[in-house]
């Protein structure tokens, strides 16, 4: 299971166009709103996630293949002072998941402490927030379990950074070629 938190102010591009890749290569993600259900993204888009945080703790996950943090603002902000995201995402990384954020959330990596000693990358302006990470410009970065990206132009190329981790190259690259990336 993969799991994808969206708060109020989420940029809504990268959350759903990475939610659109992983879905097409066969992924089974959850999206989980908060506080509720119907998110509405920093571009007043509203959509509506699977589950809502409440319910995601009721059920009290243990495990996940993944964890991804869309990023936008104030929804960066939202996840990094949320304790249940915040306990989840260090424990999938004590677990060896992958852990994935984009845009202005690896700050909230970073806040954590799963940054220290990888190469990473952000929106610019963020990079003081990825403690102890190496900052690269580059639009996607991954570094062993850790895949960040730099904002919603990169939304397509984080989805199958990940899809690359978590299934392999081939199965991303064939993905690119169907819709018309390459």
């Amino acid at each position: 299971m993969i799991y994808m938190f969206c708060a109020n102010g989420v940029e809504e591009v990268e959350a759903l166009a990475t939610l659109d890749v992983l879905r097409r290569a066969g992924f089974e993600v959850t999206t989980v709103g908060i506080p509720d259900k119907a998110v509405t993204g920093s571009n007043r888009i509203t959509f509506h996630t699977e589950i809502s945080v409440s319910e995601f703790e009721k059920a009290a996950p243990k495990t996940a293949e993944a964890v991804i943090l869309p990023g936008g603002m104030p929804g960066t902000e939202t996840l990094a002072n949320n304790k249940t995201v915040c306990e989840f995402v260090k424990l999938i990384a004590k677990q060896g998941g992958l852990l994935c954020a984009i845009c202005a959330a690896p700050s909230v990596l970073g806040r954590l402490g799963l940054l220290k000693g990888k190469k990473a990358t952000c929106y610019p302006g963020f990079e003081n927030m990825l403690d102890g990470a190496t900052v690269l410009p580059d639009k996607v970065v991954t570094d062993g379990k850790t895949i960040t990206a730099k904002g919603m132009g990169c939304a397509v190329d984080f989805g199958l950074a990940i899809v690359s981790v978590l299934k392999d190259e081939k199965t991303a690259g064939n993905l690119a070629k169907r819709i018309m990336l390459k």
